[in-house]
């Protein structure tokens, strides 16, 4: 199944205004999101899937990789190494 806001997994929201769906359109090309606006002014507005949409666009940061030979994580002064490599570290509060 293609993700959301792509040509054959169209981004649903409803909006009350004409003006707000204008806006939303403009904001859909510029991200590159597919959507199908619906003008529903008695409902409230529904813009979730736009907001996956945009989400699922976002690039996930990358976590920092530890050296074995750099200080542990866990703040225990040992070298990554000798202390937690191969156990998931934890970050000193």
């Amino acid at each position: 199944m293609a993700s959301i806001g792509m040509r054959k997994n169209p981004a649903r929201a409803s909006v009350q205004t004409q003006e707000r769906a204008v806006e939303l359109l403009d904001f859909c090309q510029d991200h590159g999101i597919q959507a199908i606006i619906e003008l529903a002014p008695t409902e409230r507005e529904d813009i979730a899937e736009i907001e996956l949409a945009l989400a699922a666009r976002q690039p996930v940061p990358a976590t920092p990789k530890v050296g074995r030979n750099e200080p542990c994580p866990c703040a225990s002064g040992k070298k990554f190494k000798k202390c937690c490599e191969g156990r998931q570290p934890q970050t000193a509060s």
